[in-house]
């Protein structure tokens, strides 16, 4: 039997407990566990919108907007190649996976079923608090994305080391190619505090979101770690429009496009472009053609060395091939396709100023969303 000093010191405990109880989040169990290894910090991070970017949406009515709200994960369709594109990135290690969307958080049931439906890993999952900015009258908050998504991306980089490198996916339809340049330029330490200011203000952004940007702003190391940016043109927007941003942006108009500026950066390699360029192909039924006429607006505008488009064609060699498929005629379509890339031509090609500053109050007037403006530049569509 336990002697009078142990249940002293027994109900010494239990009342230490009962006033001082653990707070949510706060030490655990678990922490009496042996921790798990620490991982090392990521090699790069691949920061992904969702609609128009990733996923097939369309919200320009109230009638869409309704229909994407309430249809489930297996009626949700995904761009072609984005997936393999994701799936490929992560196989490639030391990624991490973030998507960052304007969608509610009351979708993040549907919208995390549909991105393991397709097999897509992830590493963290943004969403907008637009019940909690209707309900404390932040109406203006719902559809203004500077002041949610910047101060987000900015809390993101936290804690990671200045080595480690960024590609950001976007597109047209909303701010994304000004939105992830500033972020890119603030890590930079290109735009400062004053500027940045002026800047958020003009965007509309509620002086507790602008100062939570600021101060996640001044917080971090300074570094080039914003590498490249991808836009994709969901609207077709004209190519030229996001010239004023720079080398660093590359507008696209298919994944296979993306994938091969990838291959060229060395953040993939040669049976991976295939296998995004196969997924396209047989769930999405894009033609040889169309790949090739893609390779070619790369060359074009200059987003693209021809000696990367004939580096993937030798590595589409009859020997290489059956490494890389597994469809019934993968081994005839990559050997079609590294012949017809073989025959590109001469393409005359466009300079992108590389080192322009960017005049983010301009860029702010020109591509943020402003009620009532209508389109007039959409440029069509490649085929």
């Amino acid at each position: 039997m336990a002697g009078p000093m142990a249940r002293d010191e027994k109900e010494r405990r239990k009342d230490k407990e009962r006033r001082y109880p653990v707070a949510p989040g706060g030490p655990s169990l678990l922490a009496a566990q042996t921790p798990a290894a620490i991982l090392p910090p990521p090699r790069h991070v691949y920061r992904w919108d969702l609609d128009k970017t990733y996923l097939k949406t369309e919200f320009d009515t109230f009638k869409q907007l309704l229909r994407s709200a309430f249809e489930g994960a297996e009626a949700k369709q995904s761009i072609p190649g984005a997936s393999a594109l994701l799936r490929e990135l992560r196989a490639g290690g030391g990624a991490r996976i973030c998507f960052i969307s304007g969608s509610p958080r009351q979708m993040r049931r549907v919208l995390t079923k549909k991105l393991k439906l397709d097999g897509v890993e992830f590493d963290e999952f943004i969403l907008k608090p637009n019940l909690r900015n209707m309900l404390t009258g932040r109406f203006r908050a719902m559809r203004e994305q500077v002041g949610y998504k910047l101060p987000a991306l900015l809390a993101g980089r936290a804690g990671l080391p200045a080595e480690t490198r960024e590609t950001c996916f976007g597109d047209d339809a909303e701010a994304d190619g000004f939105i992830y340049s500033l972020y890119g330029d603030i890590i930079a330490g290109v735009v400062k505090r004053r500027l940045l200011e002026e800047i958020l203000e003009r965007a509309g952004t509620y002086e507790d979101d602008a100062q939570r940007a600021v101060t996640f702003a001044e917080a971090l190391p300074t570094s080039e770690a914003v590498s490249r940016i991808f836009i994709h043109l969901d609207r077709r927007s004209p190519t030229s429009r996001f010239d004023r941003y720079g080398a660093r942006l590359v507008p696209v108009f298919n994944y296979f496009q993306a994938a091969m500026v990838m291959f060229e950066d060395a953040q993939l390699s040669a049976p991976a472009v295939v296998r995004v360029a196969l997924e396209m192909v047989d769930r999405y039924g894009y033609t040889i053609d169309a790949l090739r006429n893609s390779l070619q607006d790369l060359l074009r505008r200059g987003r693209l060395r021809r000696s990367t488009a004939r580096t993937l064609a030798d590595e589409l060699t009859p020997e290489k091939v059956p490494q890389l498929g597994a469809l019934p005629s993968a081994r005839e379509l990559l050997i079609t396709f590294a012949t017809r890339v073989r025959q590109l031509g001469d393409v005359p090609s466009m300079s992108i100023a590389l080192d322009q500053p960017i005049d983010y109050l301009a860029a702010l007037e020109a591509d943020l969303p402003r009620k009532g403006k209508k389109r007039t530049d959409i440029a069509p569509p490649i085929t």
